[in-house]
């Protein structure tokens, strides 16, 4: 594996493999990398000439600069993992790499256009989010010019944004959405789950738990609120448990539903706080 601190390096290294007529994946993370990022490399190596993964913890993402400053970064472990699935290049910017001075006004955020992906769920309660995340992202394809980029479906509303920048921008890139990894309880893979003391993270079993207690419900002919009545009694037994939203949705526009549609598919989307960590989790229930 090559690692490249700079863009003009990375991209002298891909104009070279392009000249040959590689494709290029990216996998774009900000590094703690777990099981989960490891499949989108692997996906990657499967489809594509040329794996890229990035690490970089973006700072215009954070709406909460506590939560920057303990966002778990292990880059000598990052590298080993990547090394050993057989990636084949990663990018190891710092921040003035990525926002030189006196440029960013050309990475303004371009969410405006995407519909309510930027105003619902995870827009709501990370205010500036989903701007940050347009703002690195588009600088990253910007650089790396991928032929296809691979993301995880955990963060499932940002993967939307993702693909709506990539057709704003009318970029010629394939989005990869990629399953959910889980831990053998059930628990979303995320680098957040180190961040958990052990009473935390036998608590957030039950997370997941309730959104497959949502299916059953649904097939047992339970409504929509009575789904939702459920899962807000069952997180407040106990005080560990803090909800920002549970909602079932159009898992194309993410328009929130209050009946189940047969021609339409319905994600049940869920944000919760275990202690002082936000976990989210989402699984399709129709």
């Amino acid at each position: 594996m090559i690692i490249f601190a700079k863009i003009v390096d990375l991209q002298r290294f891909l104009n070279e493999k392009r000249s040959n007529n590689a494709t290029i994946g990216f996998v774009p993370t900000m590094g703690a990398l777990h099981l989960g990022h490891i499949s989108l490399i692997k996906q990657s190596k499967k489809v594509t000439d040329v794996t890229v993964c990035s690490i970089f913890v973006n700072p215009t993402q954070f709406n909460d600069k506590r939560d920057l400053e303990k966002y778990p970064r292990m880059p000598k472990q990052d590298s080993e993992l990547l090394d050993n699935v057989g990636c084949d290049v990663l990018f190891l910017p710092d921040v003035g790499e990525i926002y030189p001075q006196n440029d960013t006004s050309i990475f303004n955020p371009i969410v405006t256009g995407f519909g309510d992906l930027d105003k619902v769920l995870e827009a709501t309660f990370r205010p500036g989010h989903f701007n940050g995340v347009a703002q690195v992202v588009s600088r990253l394809f910007e650089i790396v010019k991928p032929t296809k980029a691979f993301f995880g479906s955990k963060d499932y509303q940002q993967v939307m944004v993702v693909k709506a920048l990539v057709k704003l921008l009318q970029l010629p890139i394939e989005i990869v959405a990629c399953p959910i990894l889980r831990e053998d309880d059930g628990l979303a893979m995320s680098s957040r789950n180190m961040l958990m003391s052990a009473e935390e993270r036998e608590c957030a079993k039950l997370i997941p738990a309730l959104l497959q207690k949502s299916i059953n419900l649904k097939n047992e002919g339970k409504s929509i609120a009575e789904i939702r009545e459920y899962v807000v009694i069952e997180l407040s037994k106990k005080p560990i448990y803090k909800l920002n939203y549970f909602a079932i949705c159009n898992a194309e526009t993410l328009e929130e539903q209050t009946v189940f549609t047969n021609n339409v598919t319905s994600m049940a989307l869920i944000a919760c706080f275990v202690g002082k960590v936000r976990l989210i989790d989402n699984l399709i229930i129709n």
